[in-house]
């Protein structure tokens, strides 16, 4: 079953971090993604760019565009990545994501599996 993790946390939580502790941080974080992606757990993922690049497009309901700069919603906590899990269960997604080594939240949704 395939499951998509959603990567949120504070940018702030990441920028409190020196030099150091950031690089060592990006080195677990390396570390547990390629451990899963090599056991086949971890089938696709990107980090994202900082919420400062994001673009909002809000449909109306006549169908008119309205494009503004900025995340969706503000807030604290911007998805920052995602990856998608190719898990047997729910369980198995809930034990990859309660490793995740960083200081972030992380949200599992089943995808929707279309023939």
């Amino acid at each position: 079953m395939k499951y998509m993790m959603l990567i949120a946390g504070s940018e702030e939580a990441w920028d409190t971090l020196g030099p150091d502790e950031s690089q060592q941080m990006m080195e677990r974080i390396g570390g547990w993604w390629g451990e899963h992606s090599a056991a086949g757990r971890i089938i696709e993922g990107h980090q994202l760019q900082g919420v400062a690049t994001a673009t909002t497009v809000r449909r109306n309901g006549d169908g008119e565009a309205t494009v503004t700069d900025g995340p969706f919603m503000e807030g604290k906590e911007v998805v920052g990545g995602y990856g998608i899990l190719d898990v047997p269960d729910l369980d198995a997604a809930i034990a990859i994501a309660s490793s995740w080594p960083g200081p972030d939240v992380l949200e599992i949704r089943p995808t929707v599996e279309r023939d």
